[in-house]
């Protein structure tokens, strides 16, 4: 099996040039969290979520609008890159290493196609119980933490998403995108002297996404795959007895393919 196999081919690229807000349009519409940036036809990099998160948060004592920030102010400037006739096997074998999130694939210094996360899904056959192989140490946040808080708490752990717990029950998630949203429409509505305040004062519970997607510990390791897959969702809380017993992402569930049968 070959990357060319199992890219996707429908690219949604912008140039380094364009204005943030679009961006965050496309993404929003086309419910992708990655877009690689150009400029002159060229790759030189890609916007994420959690760099657009970051940089809105980071400015929020300056006031700084998305409306006034280009696709180059919150690039990252490493990429990976592949080849489409590069073995899939060699993808899956870096999985869960440090490093860009997106693989940009292409072929006579033309971007042809892209691969994420989400398109290795398909591969996960794994019947063993979700409970095997979930995270129990869980990272989480309660409804009326802050938003700001929430967006340190990924920062610090290194994770996309949170589960949102109150009394030790799952009520909802909030993940790099939602914070992002939420940080540019504040910057939006409201004159300058008053966004500090606005985002200081912004809940978990004005910004997480409700009902939550989740399954059951006994749930197949392949069945999440489908659940991630049906529902465009990266990580999936796991419960037990109505709480919340672990969480698994799709980084998980990759790490589950048997590379030789595969190969």
């Amino acid at each position: 099996m070959k990357v060319r196999d199992v890219m996707t081919t429908e690219i949604i690229s912008v140039d380094k040039d364009i204005e943030l807000k679009h961006v965050m349009r496309l993404m929003k519409k086309n419910d992708v969290t990655k877009i690689p940036i150009l400029e002159e036809k060229e790759l030189v990099g890609v916007v994420t979520d959690t760099a657009i998160a970051v940089k809105l948060g980071a400015i929020r004592s300056r006031g700084v609008p998305a409306s006034r920030l280009h696709a180059s102010s919150v690039m990252e400037k490493e990429i990976d890159i592949v080849h489409p006739d590069d073995d899939v096997s060699t993808i899956l074998s870096k999985v869960g290493e440090p490093g860009p999130t997106i693989l940009h694939v292409v072929e006579d210094d033309d971007l042809v196609g892209v691969v994420t996360k989400a398109d290795l899904l398909p591969f996960v056959d794994s019947t063993q119980a979700v409970a095997e192989i979930m995270r129990t140490k869980i990272h989480s946040v309660s409804p009326d933490d802050r938003v700001i808080h929430a967006r340190r708490r990924m920062i610090d752990e290194s994770v996309a998403r949170l589960p949102v717990i109150n009394n030790g029950m799952l009520i909802g998630m909030i993940s790099d995108i939602d914070i992002a949203f939420s940080l540019a429409k504040i910057k939006k509505l409201f004159p300058l002297g008053k966004q500090k305040h606005q985002l200081d004062e912004l809940l978990v519970n004005d910004v997480m996404k409700v009902p939550v997607i989740s399954a059951e510990s006994d749930k197949a390791v392949k069945e999440i795959a489908e659940m991630m897959i049906e529902h465009q969702i990266g990580s999936v809380p796991i419960t037990k007895n109505k709480k919340i017993a672990g969480i698994v992402s799709r980084t998980d569930l990759l790490r589950t393919i048997n590379l030789e049968e595969e190969s």
